[in-house]
């Protein structure tokens, strides 16, 4: 009796380790979010295309992200009835040094898309210059069209994970894109 109880406690021991080893393996642990980047900085530079000595940079530097201290933007002010070749950079200037995130928008270029929304008074177009590799946009590059003298607001918004194939995205409205703001900036841009 003694011997059959043995056995049976080996082996009831036996399937206990078998079931926690079992058990033991499955992760209940969530996927790892993809945590946005901070974004400190945004600069978007106009160089005139038929005056390369006609650069204006305009720049928006929040160091110590959403909340706490206002941002500090520099507005630019552009030629009249001219085109400037356009290039986005965002940075992580809390990091030493400073991390460049549109690296990141590079290699991730068909999660992120750059959009530029002029305002009602604002003679400004945008076109862009560069593609995923879907032919999608990206908006890291590109040409502004400068229209008559006058003065407007022109918001730059990273979106992240947008819907590229929705009605009207891929030529730069954002009405339809959905996806997360990563940052959206309104400069006042004049035109002289």
């Amino acid at each position: 009796m003694k011997k059959l109880l043995e056995i049976r406690f080996k082996w009831l021991l036996s399937l206990t380790l078998a079931v926690l080893v079992i058990t033991g393996c499955d992760s209940d642990d969530p996927d790892p979010v993809d945590e946005p980047e901070l974004i400190t900085t945004m600069n978007v530079t106009f160089t005139n295309t038929a005056d390369a000595t006609d650069v204006v940079t305009a720049t928006f530097r929040d160091l110590d992200g959403e909340g706490g201290n206002d941002g500090v933007t520099t507005n630019p002010t552009l030629s009249a009835n001219a085109s400037y070749t356009v290039t986005v950079e965002f940075l992580n200037e809390s990091d030493t040094p400073a991390e460049d995130i549109t690296a990141e928008v590079r290699e991730e270029d068909e999660e992120h898309q750059v959009f530029f929304i002029s305002g009602a008074n604002l003679n400004l177009t945008y076109a862009y210059g560069d593609q995923d590799a879907d032919n999608n946009p990206i908006g890291l590059t590109g040409t502004a069209t400068i229209g008559a003298a006058g003065s407007g607001t022109l918001d730059v918004v990273l979106v992240h994970e947008p819907m590229k194939s929705a009605t009207g995205v891929s030529s730069g409205d954002i009405t339809n894109a959905g996806g997360e703001e990563d940052i959206r900036v309104q400069f006042t841009v004049t035109i002289q």
